[in-house]
């Protein structure tokens, strides 16, 4: 499976749709913020309230996707009791697209599915991102989108720099393996929404748990399309995480 490279900036390209063709081309985000980031050891705390670079965590988030000319606007999936709290950001830093708040499900993939039914009737495309994933870049969102809309479905992804060995036991290396031929996966994942509608719904029907968006996909025979994501795009999931989201986001606000 090949990266997607394109030329230009995307978000360019998308802008140039006319008014009335992009509304019948809707892009929606669906911000999944319904975790309680137990990892973090943060009892009865939100991850995504912590300030990191002068602000809460999920502002930064919701900036980026304000800022993105592509996406036209938000579902935020959020944990029940927590909606005034992110009215509340909205007010504070000005945030000006249409969003609507739904909650959560008991597992991520629930959440998503919330998140999916509470797009608009006229969306095409819809990009799936974690809340606490506050340093993605705006031109990569809007990459993801084209992607999508060109191949169905598409996701943010880096390729695998470390060494990689398969362990059996986790004692023991078992197998020594390309990396080569290995990426890790983020999000933005995007996809048509009737693509990751049925995706999601054949999960639902079989049962089933999945780890991503794009696993989804497997089961309904849908090819997902790489979009190499050339800066740091990490996602805040343990304290270790903190400090280096704090220079990574300064860095973004002073431009550097």
């Amino acid at each position: 499976m090949r990266p997607v490279k394109f030329q230009g900036n995307a978000q360019e390209r998308l802008s140039a749709q006319t008014g009335s063709s992009k509304l019948l081309r809707m892009v929606q985000a669906v911000i999944v913020a319904a975790g309680l980031g137990k990892r973090m050891g943060n009892p009865g705390g939100d991850k995504l309230f912590l300030p990191v670079a002068g602000r809460p965590l999920i502002a930064h988030t919701w900036d980026r996707f304000e800022r993105a000319g592509c996406i036209d606007s938000m579902v935020f999936v959020v944990r029940e009791g927590a909606q005034h709290r992110f009215a509340e950001l909205a007010t504070r830093f000005g945030f000006r697209k249409p969003y609507r708040m739904v909650v959560g499900g008991r597992e991520r993939q629930d959440s998503v599915w919330n998140g999916i039914e509470a797009l608009e009737s006229s969306c095409e495309i819809v990009a799936i991102h974690d809340g606490a994933r506050a340093a993605v870049d705006v031109e990569l969102i809007c990459e993801t989108v084209e992607a999508a809309r060109a191949c169905g479905a598409a996701v943010a992804a880096q390729k695998m720099v470390d060494t990689v060995k398969l362990s059996e036991d986790g004692v023991w290396i078992a197998q020594h393996l390309d990396r080569s031929k290995f990426w890790t996966v983020q999000t933005p994942q995007t996809f048509q929404v009737e693509v990751i509608r049925r995706a999601l719904g054949e999960v639902r029907k079989q049962g089933l748990t999945v780890t991503d968006d794009t696993a989804a996909c497997a089961l309904i025979g849908q090819a997902v399309r790489l979009v190499e994501s050339k800066r740091p795009n990490p996602k805040l999931t343990t304290p270790t995480d903190l400090a280096y989201l704090e220079v990574l986001l300064q860095n973004c606000r002073t431009g550097q």
